[in-house]
């Protein structure tokens, strides 16, 4: 079964109650979208990666109001759950359907590009995926990441593996590799279970 089948297969299941179990370690979600509206002025086009049930779109809409906002996943369950979200930002707000396997923007690029605990799921992938992010940012375009980072414990990794989840510090690696930061944090959960990484650059 390819990754994407899989996460597909996996979300079928979670998407209905994604919303009433992620806030208990899903942190930062909310902050690293207002860290973005400190460093991107007044963005034209906003992309998502991995946009789930639609909780960031409907913030991005309401701290950029005059931005076009696409959302991007390839579960249709969790979009599903999305589409009542974003209704009343509709138009600007819209969703589409497709791994994020290629560059989406034709014409005109995104001035902002958010990954939300997304790219610690696509494994193996991530780095192909940071890669098209570059090709789709506008040249004022900056990306803005919240995800794991990475856990002492062993135990701890390998339940998260079973839930589709790497968390070996590879996403930051590869952000500094590609991006220029303006802004990069660790923060510690639950003691130090595990870490977690807010990343923005361009």
């Amino acid at each position: 079964m390819s990754n994407d089948a899989s996460l597909a297969g996996y979300y079928r299941w979670h998407a209905r109650i994604y919303d009433l179990t992620r806030w208990a370690f899903l942190f930062g979600r909310g902050r690293i979208l207002r860290h973005a509206a400190r460093h991107v002025v007044m963005p034209e086009r906003i992309l998502e990666v991995g946009c789930g049930t639609g909780k960031n779109l409907v913030e991005l809409a309401e701290l950029f109001p005059k931005a076009q906002i696409l959302g991007l996943d390839l579960s249709k369950d969790m979009l599903d759950q999305a589409r009542p979200k974003i209704h009343r930002h509709a138009p600007r707000v819209s969703l589409m359907q497709r791994a994020y396997d290629a560059p989406v923007a034709i014409g005109r690029k995104f001035d902002l590009i958010v990954f939300s605990y997304s790219l610690s799921m696509i494994n193996p992938g991530y780095e192909k995926v940071l890669d098209i992010c570059r090709e789709d940012l506008s040249a004022r375009g900056m990306v803005a990441v919240v995800d794991f980072h990475e856990s002492r414990q062993a135990w701890f990794r390998r339940w998260m593996g079973v839930n589709h989840v790497r968390m070996e510090g590879q996403i930051l690696e590869s952000l500094r590799h590609r991006f220029t930061a303006a802004h990069c944090e660790v923060r510690h959960a639950y003691g130090d279970l595990w870490r977690y990484m807010f990343f923005i650059g361009r």
